[in-house]
């Protein structure tokens, strides 16, 4: 099993309006967009005081080694559901369709000055004989790279420069 932290800092907001950001269906298509996503699917609906996310991605996998495509296709799909208990915590689960690995943990919003702080913990289970470790690495790096993505383009979309 391999352990995923990511830390991503948003300047100048409220833990409120990540919050809404992380809820709204054009921002979770535009980080789709911007990470060439081949297909994404976006449900969010409201739940209690927090809300439910499920988003399911299948990117392209040219840029992956050649022993992890041999194992995926040309094509990876990805199920990932957020089940937000308040505005600040959610628990996370990601599902590979078909294939022998998974992803959970959680995700907390976090006021820091004027700054909004996420922080993602992540556990990475692969469950293939000789090869899994390398495929958890493999995935771990690229759910970083994902979470990069979803920063990039939170920030510009916070500060107004990027909508859908």
């Amino acid at each position: 099993m391999k352990r995923v932290s990511h830390t991503l800092t948003y300047p100048g907001t409220t833990v409120d309006d990540v919050y809404a950001m992380l809820g709204d269906p054009a921002y979770r298509r535009a980080v789709g967009d911007y990470q060439r996503v081949v297909d994404l699917t976006c449900e969010i609906s409201a739940e209690g005081a927090g809300m439910r996310v499920r988003l399911e991605e299948a990117h392209g996998t040219e840029r992956i080694p050649s022993f992890a495509r041999r194992l995926v296709g040309s094509e990876i799909r990805f199920v990932q559901e957020e089940a937000w208990s308040s505005h600040s915590a959610a628990d996370i689960r990601v599902a590979i369709p078909g294939k022998p690995g998974d992803m959970s943990g959680t995700t907390t919003l976090t006021r820091a000055g004027a700054d909004v702080v996420q922080q993602i913990e992540l556990a990475v289970k692969v469950s293939i004989p000789l090869v899994g470790g390398k495929v958890e690495d493999l995935v771990a790096g690229f759910m970083g790279k994902a979470f990069e993505a979803e920063h990039k383009v939170g920030t510009r979309w916070l500060r107004g420069e990027w909508r859908s």
